[in-house]
């Protein structure tokens, strides 16, 4: 049973992942300006007279259905996962079965009882991009702790002797890689994704001028600098073009990797999924650039992501989980 109700925990986390990008390039965001609720409600207005009611006491907050509902679609599917989060701690406490680690469901209750106030202050402190940033990272951080916990029930740990420096270099690349996540989400919710239009060059430039100060800088307003002012289109671009380096430097360690894996006794079936990951990541990547940002491969870039995230969880799961060579 943990091992089933783990899998669908992690199915379920990768789907609200997916699902909190599209809500959030849909612009919704904000389509409902309370929380937990939906303007009073548990669901979303749409008689005349409730919508009318609604407007009354949120005024400057016109109700719109469309991206109420993805706003509260997601809010259910994420507190089901809440449910099955305790309800998988429960059961570690309990079974104690091979592989299964108590405190490991535990303390992602904590993480998402966190997550939980990060989507409230999303709400309340109007999409502050450190805010956003922090919710989309521990969406991240539940998606990948659920899938250690599946695959820990799995023969994944099953196989040859692994080397110490090939289990470095796999954590090594599972923290470049979250490093990654977080510049991505500080792009996406500072809308700092078409702040280079072009590829592989930024506004025609090697080294375009950037505003590295003002673009990293966590505590500010969406669209706006720590003092006030209108953030600049320099700031975006340093915010955009840092993240470009970071697919290019992660890209080339997990290219290594890869190939250290293809050549690694067992392991060469991890070493092909991380590499047909990260080169369809990286596709989607670029492709973004020269279409403009299409709805639907930015969705894909979100979940790609998160695919290649359970690529490097699996590759250290399984090698951490043998013995040294």
């Amino acid at each position: 049973m943990f091992r089933t109700l783990a899998s669908i925990a992690a199915a379920l986390a990768l789907g609200i992942v997916i699902l909190g990008a599209y809500v959030r390039l849909n612009d919704a965001g904000l389509g409902c300006p309370d929380w937990p609720g939906c303007y009073g409600h548990v669901g979303v207005p749409e008689a005349a007279a409730d919508i009318a009611k609604a407007e009354r006491h949120f005024p400057g907050k016109p109700v719109e259905p469309h991206k109420a509902w993805l706003e509260m679609i997601h809010r259910y599917f994420a507190t089901g996962l809440g449910f099955l989060i305790v309800a998988l701690s429960v059961l570690a406490w309990r079974q104690r079965t091979p592989g299964t680690i108590p405190w490991l469901p535990t303390a992602l209750v904590g993480v998402v009882i966190f997550q939980g106030m990060l989507g409230m202050w999303t709400v309340t402190l109007l999409l502050k991009p450190v805010i956003v940033s922090l919710h989309l990272i521990g969406g991240m951080t539940t998606f990948a702790l659920l899938s250690v916990m599946a695959l820990r029930q799995t023969h994944i740990s099953e196989g040859p002797p692994v080397s110490s420096a090939v289990k470095t270099f796999a954590l090594l690349a599972l923290v470049a890689l979250a490093c990654q996540i977080a510049l991505g989400a500080w792009t996406s919710t500072n809308y700092a994704a078409l702040a280079c239009s072009d590829f592989p060059q930024c506004q025609g430039q090697w080294v375009p001028e950037a505003d590295f100060e003002h673009g990293f800088h966590l505590l500010r307003e969406l669209g706006y600098t720590a003092d006030g002012q209108v953030l600049s289109q320099s700031a975006l671009t340093a915010i955009h073009w840092i993240h470009r380096m970071g697919a290019a430097t992660v890209g080339l360690i997990l290219l290594a990797l890869g190939l250290v894996l293809l050549r690694a006794p067992g392991l060469a079936k991890y070493g092909i999924g991380m590499l047909l990951a990260l080169g369809t990541q990286l596709a989607i990547g670029i492709s973004l650039i020269f279409w403009q940002l299409p709805l639907p491969l930015a969705v894909m870039h979100n979940g790609g992501a998160a695919i290649l995230l359970f690529a490097l969880v699996a590759v250290n799961t399984a090698v951490r989980t043998r013995p040294v060579s």
